[in-house]
């Protein structure tokens, strides 16, 4: 970990290097006047748009939509299997079960044609109360159970006795989306009408928690968190429905599920304060968690640490080296595809658009998991088997 201060404010970084756009963002971020105790960046950390991706930050008496970000709730979610993958014939992998998951679960834009059960959905929330949500509840039906696009994905995987896995990636949808755009701009409208020192610039504009509109926004991103683990609950089923129907006697083990885009009540240095976790997940003190890598690396399975410094958080992946425009131009669609042709990955690099998500755009996540040695503790290791994509 790396300690600088910046505007009177301790900030805590744990990647091995930060970039001129990144840096630029925690320097912003270090002029809020509501900052709490100090900043922490987690060490998959690259450049967002305002809040860094990789960054936790705690504050006193405000939330910051755009702290949270676009993909309300979105998080992992893994299963342990009773299976071996070297029991399971290549063409039952290819043409029963990835087929099968293709055809159960749309990805990218795509939703489901008839609308998902009620059951499905979150409960114990009061629909009408939710001013943005009630907008988009009848297109939720449609929305859960759907992968989504960019970096989410569905694997299968093996841990190093090969058992086979399967790990998930996913958020809340256009759901997430239209809560956070909607109320980003009313925090905007806010501070505008007050005058706030928070430059409109920075792109961190706030919401006070003294105002209705606190209020309105935290249920209703707590109704996003809800619904995007509901969507990686339903995806998971529809998975294991595959496989039971693929692999005789498989069975499943109790889901792991961690988000890595919210907001929460915590208790930290004394205070109970708001931390925003933008791209970084939970660590409590024996806490399991999920630490993704690329589509042609490992990923991991960890307890956390508990450490304050980063107010009980760790990576959320391996994070970008590569924007997706410049993974697109910079890197090489032959030497990706055999990359990951070499090591037997059934991936989803087919054209150079798919090279947003090759391996080449990602940080090593081996150098990702030293550098958090201090944040969490390696359970499991996982390396890919079949990937699905949802660009």
């Amino acid at each position: 970990m790396q300690v600088t201060v910046l505007n009177k404010i301790p900030v805590k970084i744990w990647a091995k290097s930060v970039d001129p756009h990144t840096w630029e963002e925690i320097e912003n971020l270090s002029t809020l006047p509501f900052l709490f105790h100090h900043l922490a960046f987690m060490p998959d950390l690259h450049g967002g748009m305002g809040m860094p991706i990789g960054g936790v930050m705690a504050t006193k008496g405000v939330i910051v939509p755009n702290a949270v970000g676009v993909d309300i709730g979105c998080g992992m979610c893994a299963v342990k299997t009773n299976w071996k993958v070297p029991d399971i014939p290549r063409e039952v992998l290819t043409e029963k079960i990835m087929t099968g998951i293709r055809e159960r679960i749309p990805v990218g834009f795509a939703h489901h044609e008839v609308a998902q059960d009620e059951s499905f959905l979150p409960v114990g929330y009061d629909i009408d109360s939710l001013q943005v949500v009630k907008t988009q509840y009848e297109d939720a039906h449609y929305q859960v159970g759907t992968l989504g696009g960019g970096n989410h994905f569905i694997e299968l995987q093996k841990d190093d006795e090969d058992t086979l896995w399967v790990m998930l990636h996913s958020g809340s949808r256009n759901l997430g989306y239209k809560v956070a755009e909607f109320y980003d701009k009313k925090a905007a409208a806010i501070n505008a009408q007050y005058y706030s020192v928070v430059k409109p610039e920075i792109r961190m504009a706030f919401i006070p928690q003294a105002t209705p509109l606190f209020g309105e926004y935290w249920n209703e991103m707590k109704y996003c968190i809800d619904f995007a683990f509901c969507n990686r609950r339903l995806m998971m089923e529809r998975i294991q429905e595959v496989l039971s129907d693929a692999l005789p006697g498989i069975v499943f083990e109790p889901m792991i599920n961690i988000a890595h885009n919210y907001a929460a009540i915590e208790h930290h240095f004394g205070e109970n304060v708001y931390v925003h976790r933008k791209g970084a997940t939970r660590a409590r003190k024996g806490e399991i968690g999920i630490i993704p890598g690329s589509q042609g690396t490992r990923s991991y399975i960890v307890e956390g640490l508990g450490n304050p410094d980063s107010f009980e958080s760790s990576s959320h992946g391996s994070g970008r080296v590569l924007s997706r425009s410049a993974a697109v131009k910079e890197l090489s669609l032959e030497d990706e595809i055999a990359r990951l042709d070499s090591l037997g990955i059934i991936h989803a690099i087919r054209s150079r658009n798919d090279l947003e998500e090759a391996p080449g755009a990602y940080k090593d996540i081996d150098e990702v998991m030293e550098c958090q040695k201090d944040l969490v503790k390696i359970l499991t290791r996982l390396s890919p088997v079949a990937v699905v994509k949802g660009l």
